[in-house]
């Protein structure tokens, strides 16, 4: 009596959750007589098949003896002569790093019958179940995927200019992918997201960037995990569920260590500045998006600096107003050979605590602060007779502090003001703060000076990718770290719920954690 006709069906299994896979590669499951599969296919799926099915695993697993593929070649044809419903179960889709190909050529050798049914591969899987879109209109117009089992294989010098990078089987290979991005010119500061047993109750994702995420995962077994790399991964915070986070699905409440969990704060200082700020609100268990609304750069000549560093000796007080300030004008000093020493004999007043740290950094102790951290309070406090008094003033290009000035003459004092530094407008929107405001994800937004306020506004209202609803501000609080910001704020965006008692940065987190603590408890 002859054999009934085998046939076999290779079945793409998904992620690994049986809700992801396809009703056609369920239905086939629940009808194998012979199931041949890989390591990765979980329990679940197996459940799926009768219990007179025969299983066979013959799946890879990286560092462990396997089955060669011309066994499994040889079981696919085998139990198909022998009239079998053979199953070949293979993760993800079974013509993305399958091994397809030498199975079908085995089979149509031997005239068994096939049909492939397509299946969700983890490429795909798990970027989307962790809230990351390889695709973007702004952030990503392509991207790759490849294996790296073997990253030697791999052209990297053509890979790194690819905007969104998914790589399988790289988990034992993380050092060799970092460094060979950033040898090609991949930026270290580059976000990369490593996604662990993806669409399994136990998947962990871990969110870094280039530089840190081998220290992050020191100790880790990643295997098997999905890496996606490129500034997509940043949007993820933007697109999960509000209780989700980076590790579990532990919920984000506020409590006493981190005050700020769950919201998501913009900070608009220069790029250069930003660091410690965002910094210390992530500690409170902030979001922080940073979105330079400041470019700080050089003046358009320093002949007028350069002349007063020259002239160092004929001034009674030098005064700096700002971390720029400071920066900027012991960087020059330095070009042109000189250092603090030139500087002795000459008292230095400074504006706010930070100011006074920046100066410190270069080893020197400021003779005044105000007492209020605000320039104009320099003339009402300050502790020399003006009269006959000449004051070096190095400050932004633009101009400001006219007051300051104007008071410092008035009672008799000669103020020399001197560009050491422009405060420039960008000329675009960072992508993920864009992104962060379009989809309203944004609770707060910060602005150190009315500088940033004016420049925020502008960058909004000429981005060309820019749309908002007319009611977008209403749910954001908007926090200024002193009167002259908060009076822009009022004047420009038409609204002000936050202004620092104290006129630092550690005054404006402390107001902000305020007001976050209040609203917590309505």
């Amino acid at each position: 009596m002859q054999n009934p006709k085998g046939k076999v069906y290779l079945v793409g299994a998904g992620p690994g959750d049986c809700n992801l896979m396809t009703v056609r590669s369920q239905k086939l499951l629940s009808q194998a007589e012979v199931l041949i599969y890989d390591a990765l296919i979980d329990i679940p799926q197996l459940e799926l098949i009768p219990a007179t099915c025969r299983k066979i695993e013959v799946g890879k697993r990286g560092g462990k003896p396997s089955t060669q593929q011309q066994e499994i070649n040889r079981l696919l044809v085998e139990h198909c002569k022998l009239g079998k419903q053979v199953v070949r179960l293979k993760s993800g889709d079974p013509f993305i790093f399958g091994r397809s190909s030498s199975e079908i050529q085995a089979l149509i050798t031997a005239g068994c019958e096939f049909e492939l049914i397509p299946g969700i591969s983890s490429a795909f899987a798990a970027p989307l179940l962790a809230g990351i879109p390889l695709t973007d209109p702004v952030m990503s117009r392509c991207f790759a995927v490849m294996s790296a089992h073997e990253p030697d294989a791999l052209e990297w010098e053509a890979l790194v200019r690819i905007e969104t990078l998914v790589i399988l089987m790289g988990g034992r290979n993380l050092n060799e992918i970092v460094w060979q991005l950033q040898k090609y010119g991949r930026s270290p500061e580059t976000a990369i997201a490593i996604i662990r047993d993806c669409g399994r109750p136990e998947q962990q994702i871990w969110i870094g960037t280039l530089s840190d995420i081998v220290q992050q995962t020191i100790g880790e077994s990643l295997s098997p995990c999905v890496i996606v790399i490129g500034e997509v991964v940043r949007l993820r915070e933007f697109l999960i569920q509000p209780e989700s986070t980076n590790m579990s699905n532990t919920p984000a409440t506020a409590n006493d260590s981190q005050p700020l969990a769950g919201k998501t704060i913009l900070v608009t200082r220069a790029a250069s500045q930003s660091g410690q700020f965002s910094d210390r609100l992530q500690q409170l268990g902030a979001r922080a998006i940073e979105m330079p609304a400041l470019v700080i750069g050089e003046p358009s000549s320093w002949e007028a600096l350069d002349s007063a560093i020259a002239q160092m000796a004929s001034f009674h007080w030098l005064i700096l107003t700002s971390h720029n300030a400071v920066d900027c004008f012991f960087q020059r000093l330095q070009a042109k050979g000189k250092d603090a020493r030139s500087l002795f004999g000459i008292k230095i007043a400074v504006v706010g605590k930070k100011t006074a740290e920046s100066l410190r950094s270069h080893s020197l102790q400021p003779d005044f602060i105000p007492p209020n951290f605000v320039a104009d309070s320099l003339v009402e406090n300050f502790p020399d007779n003006l009269q006959n008094c000449k004051i070096l003033f190095p400050r932004v290009e633009s101009g400001g502090r006219e007051v300051l000035v104007k008071e410092f003459t008035a009672k008799g004092a000669q103020v020399i003001e001197v560009p050491a530094y422009q405060s420039c407008c960008p000329e675009t929107i960072a992508p993920i703060a864009l992104a962060a405001l379009q989809n309203q994800a944004v609770d707060i937004i910060t602005f150190a000076s009315s500088k940033t306020v004016h420049n925020f506004c502008h960058l909004i209202k000429t981005t060309p990718e820019f749309s908002l609803s007319q009611d977008w501000l209403q749910s954001v609080c908007i926090a200024s770290i002193g009167p002259e910001t908060s009076k822009s704020c009022q004047s420009l965006l038409g609204k002000l719920d936050v202004e620092a008692t104290e006129y630092t940065l550690d005054g404006l987190t402390e107001a902000i954690v305020q007001w976050a603590t209040k609203h917590q408890n309505l």
